[in-house]
């Protein structure tokens, strides 16, 4: 399956620091935001969605529904210098979505799981194609000479 659609709107990466979210831990505290924000805007965000949605798993209006909800734009990357690599937060619709009613069309979990996975997919890709294709720095990182070979 693939989605017909737009290039979604680019995010503006936050200033939160990444351990603070729950789905994340990192190390270090030199995220390259302004860097990783410009690859975005050069061209990275565009081939990520073009190589994601050859084969999403998500069909046009529940996409449309997501980009209605605007979060796209909530997306945030970072440089995770102890793992080097590129590190994301994708942004979700919340499990209390019912009492919330964020949009009108939105009436299934199926629907809500949808746009979640398809936004933890996206920014997997996301990160892959800044990782390979545009991050330029070395991790900064050294580890101990006492770490144990496993």
């Amino acid at each position: 399956m693939s989605l017909d659609a737009d290039t979604p709107p680019l995010p503006t990466l936050s200033t939160v620091d990444p351990s603070q979210y729950d789905d994340t831990e990192v190390a270090g505290d030199e995220y390259h935001r302004e860097e990783l924000e410009a690859f975005l805007r050069e061209g990275a965000w565009a081939e990520a969605f073009d190589r994601w949605s050859a084969d999403a798993d998500i069909d046009a209006e529940t996409w449309r529904i997501a980009g209605d909800l605007g979060l796209f734009e909530r997306f945030d990357f970072f440089w995770d210098d102890f793992a080097d690599r590129v590190g994301y937060h994708a942004p979700g619709i919340p499990e209390d979505w019912k009492e919330r009613d964020p949009h009108p069309e939105l009436d299934s979990w199926e629907q809500v799981s949808s746009i979640n996975a398809a936004l933890t997919e996206f920014g997997q890709v996301v990160c892959e194609v800044l990782k390979a294709e545009y991050v330029d720095w070395e991790s900064e990182f050294e580890a101990p000479d006492d770490l144990p070979d496993f």
